[in-house]
């Protein structure tokens, strides 16, 4: 290293790297080569779980006439916040004071989300319709990244990052379950409201997505409700590089485990759906280990960035027409929404005007952008015709009762039309609103972080989103119109 006495070179050869920067790396080497890292595992062995998967009930008031869907994207906290302000609206959309206030919020029974939007959903499982309103005070305005390593101009991350990531579960997990989560676990997340929620990272050996589900964890001989909600998110939004990859363990044969049917006609089938048939593969997998191992997961986002995993397996893999419904649920119900949001940008990159070639620096965001975007498009396609089959399942489920089984499933036979079951599924982008609207949220970056007005900004995007969409509009009205016949037939005495 020079001294202040000592000049630089003056030759014109070429120097090597600074004895600063290397005597630096070499130091950052030596301090974290033997820091112990937390990984995990975020299970334990439990030979004794409950492989119950959890029930949708219904809120207070509800009369199961409707039922609401959601699917937030990856994206950090620009994701988080746009799809925040999708659910706000939602909340402020009201279908029903009687009884209790209910909103179209109030009566979402599913959601799912990847990586930022996994903090949402477990967040809104969590807490419920009536209790996550100060999700942005919470988690959206505070600065996270205070807790995380994330430059990698330092020396000490460039190591971290070359060992596998700068951040572990001492990091992102530890803030969520002390600021957001408060020690929360699975348990925790279905004591209450009956909610499904559906987390998926990426197991990066099978190149697949790795469900926080009932089916996954028996598989791997442990017990999901015992999962700190703080530890699934975290692997959820597991971003190469930035976060080092956690683990689940594979208890393999420890445990007696009962092989669901439709996993060994997955496997059986050559004709399966592909999907499904390598999610079967995956988890006998986990089964064929004679000693404990290592389950590697990253985010989400990187084999399914919007989140419709959890839907497009539990439906191939239901024993009923209508699962995850119940009988009951699939006759009351009118009318089904899924609502997805996509925080991904949409702006073409500066450089496509120029006719100097893009360098890598350049063509990187650019490759990852379209590489979402793919992925986000394929996603979408596959949960509409997977939510269209559903519908057709429980349409041909409902003509095929007689009129004693439906009164009993029902209550009455009054307006009753098997056929009337009205499927919505909405994509809510950035490109639903204004091109400088547009220009001005694609300057966000995909952070942990961001200023008290690019949150406000994104949020009121994702009300607005709400508001133009007119298919989500003409929904409210069909379901506002049932249920004010219904109101009329109750107040008249005429049910049979």
């Amino acid at each position: 290293m020079l001294s202040k006495s000592e000049s630089p070179r003056t030759d014109n050869t070429r120097p090597y790297p600074p004895q600063g920067l290397l005597i630096s790396l070499a130091l950052a080497f030596s301090l974290t080569a033997c820091a112990a890292r937390n990984v995990g595992p975020i299970n334990e062995l439990d030979a004794d779980r409950d492989q119950s998967p959890p029930t949708l009930q219904a809120n207070f008031g509800d009369d199961e006439t409707l039922l609401v869907g959601m699917a937030f994207s990856g994206g950090g906290t620009r994701a988080a916040a746009f799809a925040y302000g999708v659910l706000a609206e939602l909340d402020a959309l009201e279908i029903q004071q009687a009884t209790r206030r209910q909103t179209v919020a109030s009566n979402i029974r599913i959601v799912s989300g990847t990586s930022g939007g996994a903090v949402l959903a477990a967040y809104f499982g969590l807490r419920g319709p009536y209790q996550f309103q100060d999700f942005r005070e919470r988690f959206l305005v505070q600065d996270v990244e205070k807790s995380l390593h994330t430059s990698l101009g330092s020396p000490p991350n460039l190591v971290r990052a070359v060992r596998g990531g700068m951040n572990d579960l001492d990091r992102f997990a530890k803030w969520l379950d002390e600021n957001l989560f408060d020690g929360a676990t699975y348990a925790d997340l279905y004591r209450d409201h009956g909610i499904l929620v559906w987390l998926n990272a990426t197991d990066i050996h099978y190149g697949e997505p790795f469900l926080f589900n009932q089916e996954t964890f028996a598989a791997l001989c442990s017990d999901l409700y015992r999962v700190r909600l703080a530890d699934a998110v975290a692997a959820s939004a597991a971003f190469p590089v930035a976060f080092v990859p956690l683990e689940v363990m594979a208890y393999g044969s420890a445990c007696e485990h009962q092989v669901p049917d439709w996993q060994n006609r997955a496997l059986s089938n050559p004709d399966a759906p592909v999907r499904l048939s390598a999610h079967a593969r995956t988890l006998a997998a986990y089964r064929s280990y004679d000693e404990p191992t290592r389950v590697r997961l990253l985010d989400g986002g990187i084999t399914d960035n919007i989140g419709i995993t959890g839907l497009a397996l539990t439906r191939a893999s239901a024993e009923t027409p209508y699962g995850p419904l119940s009988a009951r649920q699939a006759v009351r119900v009118d009318n089904l929404f899924f609502i997805a949001t996509d925080a991904g940008k949409s702006s073409k990159p500066g450089w496509t005007a120029r006719d100097k070639v893009p360098n890598l620096v350049q063509i990187g965001p650019a490759l990852a952008n379209a590489t979402v975007a793919a992925s986000v498009r394929k996603g979408f396609d596959a949960l509409q015709l997977a939510l269209g089959d559903w519908r057709q399942d429980i349409i041909r489920f409902r003509c095929g009762l007689a009129e004693e089984q439906v009164r009993e499933l029902r209550g009455s036979l009054d307006n009753w039309d098997c056929a009337n079951v009205n499927m919505t599924v909405q994509l809510l982008s950035f490109r639903d609103l204004d091109t400088d609207q547009q220009l001005r949220l694609d300057t966000i970056p995909t952070r942990l972080a961001l200023p008290t007005e690019q949150v406000d900004l994104l949020i009121e995007a994702g009300r607005e989103s709400v508001r133009r969409n007119q298919a989500i509009q003409q929904a409210l009205e069909s379901v506002h119109q049932t249920r004010a016949a219904s109101s009329i037939h109750n107040h008249s005495g005429t049910s049979r």
